[in-house]
């Protein structure tokens, strides 16, 4: 049986593999609930490096007249798990943090990946890379395509392919899921921020859209945040959404709400 959230949401759903990367489908019924869109992306001026809080991994050889990078910047660390599998880690220890001009990112990229751009105090935004310079995004309550250049604002970015763990899907498949998409606006949107959209359209995981999984006793979600100096802090969700939701509001704000920290908070 189809995914009847999806066909809700887009007339076109049978053009558009919105399944389980497996190809497997499940004939249980989904939680039917109304979908909403927040926007959490906040507008950025042009700044400097500096300003976004980047920092030189390496002083540039004499003469260099633009630095691409690489920068690093100072971010929270999380890993996530759904009951005892990984399914999200961003650990310095574990993988390449560091992130680069999008003039420089544009030389990386390759159809289909998966890209996200920082900045300190802000929740991250992330995009589907297309072709030339282009990016298709969720930005403003509208799916749309801009340039990275334009779309960057003095925010410097990297690949994050490998950050969530799921299997993704073909390339043509993920251009397929980003482009099909273009031009729906806030009643039509069936996600809640930048990221879930841009990881929906690579991975084609229904959980990453609002109510888009069933909620069960057995099922949650663990996001480990790993705070310098204060340890881990564990928190439990019952949608991977909500998870997300919660780790952005972090990213922005650098807070945890303690009333969320599971088992005493501290591990």
């Amino acid at each position: 049986m189809g995914n009847q959230l999806d066909r809700i949401t887009h007339l076109n759903y049978s053009e558009l593999p919105t399944g389980d990367p497996s190809g497997l489908e499940k004939d249980e019924l989904r939680v039917g609930v109304a979908y909403f869109f927040s926007d959490e992306e906040e507008e950025v001026d042009d700044r400097t490096p500096s300003d976004c809080g980047f920092t030189k991994d390496h002083s540039p050889a004499e003469g260099d007249e633009e630095e691409g990078g690489p920068f690093s910047v100072s971010e929270v660390e999380y890993s996530a798990f759904c009951s005892q599998e990984c399914i999200f880690s961003k650990l310095r220890e574990n993988e390449d943090l560091n992130v680069y001009s999008a003039k420089t990112l544009l030389t990386m990229c390759k159809p289909g990946d998966l890209l996200e751009l920082v900045a300190t105090a802000q929740a991250p935004h992330w995009a589907i890379y297309e072709h030339d310079d282009q990016v298709i995004h969720l930005h403003k309550g509208e799916i749309r395509k801009d340039s990275l250049l334009e779309v960057s604002s003095g925010r410097h970015g990297r690949i994050v392919n490998n950050r969530y763990r799921y299997r993704p899907l073909p390339p043509d498949l993920v251009m397929q899921n980003a482009v099909g998409h273009l031009g729906l606006s806030s009643e039509d949107i069936c996600w809640t921020n930048s990221e879930s959209f841009a990881a929906w359209c690579r991975f084609g995981k229904r959980e990453f859209k609002a109510g888009g999984e069933a909620h069960s006793a057995e099922q949650q979600y663990f996001l480990k945040v790993h705070l310098s100096g204060s340890g881990v802090h564990t928190l439990v969700f019952r949608s991977l959404e909500d998870m997300i939701r919660e780790r952005r509001r972090v990213d922005a704000s650098g807070i945890l709400k303690e009333l969320s920290l599971v088992n005493g908070g501290k591990e």
